[in-house]
């Protein structure tokens, strides 16, 4: 049976595929991530949102996070192999199959770096979550405080000193 608390956790998992941020890593690169990848990352979005399973960040996510950090700083071989297999399968996945050039390709990681793979996932989901709630909070507020301020501009004053 399908609990209206379920209903409302698809609901806001949908609303949230299309309308939470891109999560870019802090230092201003965030506005050359590709076009083609933020359109990736909403499709994905809503299909890991339609599937109904455990919800992590995507692999598009997770690519242009690493994107924006390696534009930043210089990484070690670890990420620099995530950020290549993760790139190849997302770019591959939305061009019809095309591939990344040979000499650069990384067709599979260690299942460490699997793991580091996995946790970036989930942290870039929780921070998704976290900045949809911390905006759900703030229009609450602002419409509690627009309800007072209406309120309190239709009450007559009775007594003024």
């Amino acid at each position: 049976m399908v609990t209206e608390v379920q209903i409302k956790k698809d609901l806001s998992a949908i609303v949230g595929a299309l309308t939470d941020p891109i999560i870019a890593y802090p230092g201003g690169w965030g506005y050359t991530i590709p076009e083609w990848l933020k359109h990736a990352i909403a499709v994905e979005r809503m299909a890991m949102a339609r599937k109904g399973e455990d919800i992590t960040g995507t692999d598009a996510e997770a690519c242009a996070y690493l994107y924006t950090a390696l534009l930043c700083f210089p990484v070690d071989q670890d990420w620099s192999d995530i950020y290549l297999y993760i790139a190849g399968l997302v770019h591959s996945r939305h061009h019809d199959g095309a591939q990344v050039p040979e000499d650069i390709r990384v067709e599979s990681i260690s299942d460490y770096q699997m793991g580091d793979l996995r946790r970036l996932k989930n942290w870039i989901y929780l921070r998704r979550i976290r900045d949809r709630q911390e905006k759900d909070r703030a229009a609450r507020r602002d419409r509690r405080e627009q309800d007072i301020a209406r309120k309190k501009a239709e009450k007559p004053v009775l007594f003024e000193f």
